[in-house]
């Protein structure tokens, strides 16, 4: 029997670009927020599980936004990420204000999750494709030594609103990742893609596959993340803004050559609020979605 995959949903983030929570906005006609579709299209490519990764402060605000309507339709469990989530007392940092990124935020699942699972950001739309061919993966093909990451287009994650940072990957000729690098100050300039960060600019073709965060793996690879989370703890120990990102994870493990990733082809369509001023161009995008019969009238009944 396949077990079925859960969704890791990372809400513990504070959007720093974005004026409010914008992981409690609502955005659909009804006032859905856009971690209601993401949850809504796991759930009907067979997703079995949400697990929400939150601050122990918006805990309450999130139980009493989801609960209710997710009820009957999946299970649902709650993580709180803290700064003292994993963090031995002997290498606690006092002073520390920021959470410890996406890598950690992963590991604070560990106890939660013991089948294949798929991690997204609260805040971004994936569409239904995405979750149909991860959730095909999550139930056929992934091993301890293949693991997942859905692809998007540069072209399809842009905003019209300022520039962007991306996780531009690096592909062998089987398709899989090899490598990825952070490229940041990501922008559309006279029908070039750029990115001006690093002081370098840097030209990147339409097609070319990048990370919006959202990967597929097998349960093996919390041990992995807590055996690296371990080294990177004590190296870090006096920088206050260093973060632990899932893909320094990938990259890792590609490069210790413990696992592949395959990069799946199931990313079309991709929206996200960046900027306050995000927020209308989202708001079309989903009403048209609902318009088209892509989703019903109201998600949840």
């Amino acid at each position: 029997m396949t077990q079925k995959p859960t969704l890791l949903v990372l809400a513990a983030g504070m959007g720093s670009r974005y004026g409010g929570n914008k992981q409690i906005d609502g955005f659909g006609p009804n006032g859905e927020t856009i971690l209601e579709y993401s949850i809504f299209d796991a759930i009907r490519a067979g997703f079995g599980k949400v697990v929400f990764i939150v601050r122990d402060e918006i805990l309450e605000i999130a139980k009493e936004k989801f609960l209710p309507k997710l009820e009957g339709k999946i299970e649902v469990d709650w993580v709180i990420q803290s700064l003292d989530s994993f963090v031995p007392a002997a290498l606690k940092q006092a002073d520390r204000v920021k959470p410890f990124g996406t890598a950690h935020a992963v590991l604070c699942a560990k106890d939660a999750i013991k089948e294949p699972f798929a991690v997204i950001n609260a805040d971004d739309f994936y569409g239904k494709e995405a979750f149909e061919v991860l959730g095909k993966f999550l139930s056929t093909e992934v091993k301890p030594d293949l693991h997942a990451m859905v692809g998007y287009a540069i072209q399809n994650v842009l905003s019209e609103h300022g520039t962007v940072s991306r996780g531009v990957c690096e592909t062998n000729a089987k398709g899989q990742l090899i490598g990825m690098i952070e490229r940041t100050s990501i922008a559309r300039e006279g029908g070039k893609i750029l990115s001006k960060g690093e002081n370098e600019v840097l030209e990147i073709a339409e097609n070319t596959p990048v990370s919006m965060n959202f990967w597929g793996f097998h349960s093996d690879v919390f041990q992995d993340i807590e055996r690296m989370w371990n080294e990177f703890l004590p190296a870090n120990r006096e920088n206050l803004k260093s973060e632990f990102y899932i893909p320094t994870v990938a990259n890792n493990l590609i490069q210790e050559g413990k696992a592949a990733f395959e990069i799946l082809e199931g990313g079309k369509v991709w929206f996200g609020v960046t900027y306050t001023e995000d927020k209308p161009v989202v708001i079309e995008a989903l009403k048209k979605l609902h318009d088209s019969g892509e989703y019903p009238k109201t998600l949840w009944n």
